[in-house]
């Protein structure tokens, strides 16, 4: 009696071991140093114990940002360049941005002054970038060194 597996199911696989191989890479140590970067500036309208939950929150986008890049970066051998497959995946990126653009606005002292800060959101969206970009990097090196 054999197996039946389904496409569906190969194609889940496949993209669950490229997720594991591309996070190894990715250090905690870099997202907080990138977070504080980027945010560290920022005042939270709560108590600072909340601080945690922004970080995090941070992190989540950061990561599937990365992910993107990574899983990306593997047309880039077929000869598009790095701003051709942006723009493949520039609605997802967009909604991350906007979708922390929202989540910092809500949370922080500008969205209680009812300040709609358009620096905040060209911060946001370069934050995205910035980890779409390692991602799309590290795609790339793992080819490179045939690690696929």
């Amino acid at each position: 009696m054999t197996v039946i597996t389904t496409f569906e199911e190969k194609r889940k696989d496949k993209q669950m071991k490229l997720e594991r191989k591309l996070l190894k890479e990715l250090s905690i140590k870099k997202l907080t140093e990138s977070v504080q970067s980027y945010f560290g500036n920022i005042r939270i309208r709560s108590a600072s114990f909340y601080q945690e939950g922004f970080n995090e929150a941070c992190y989540d986008v950061a990561v599937e940002s990365y992910l993107i890049g990574g899983k990306i970066s593997r047309l880039g051998r077929y000869g598009e360049t790095a701003e051709q497959l942006k723009l493949r995946v520039n609605k997802e990126l967009k909604h991350f941005s906007d979708t922390l653009f929202n989540f910092w606005l809500y949370w922080s002292e500008m969205g209680v002054a009812g300040q709609i800060d358009e620096s905040l959101y060209y911060t946001c969206e370069q934050f995205v970038n910035h980890w779409w970009q390692e991602g799309y990097q590290a795609g790339i090196q793992r080819q490179k060194l045939r690690l696929h």
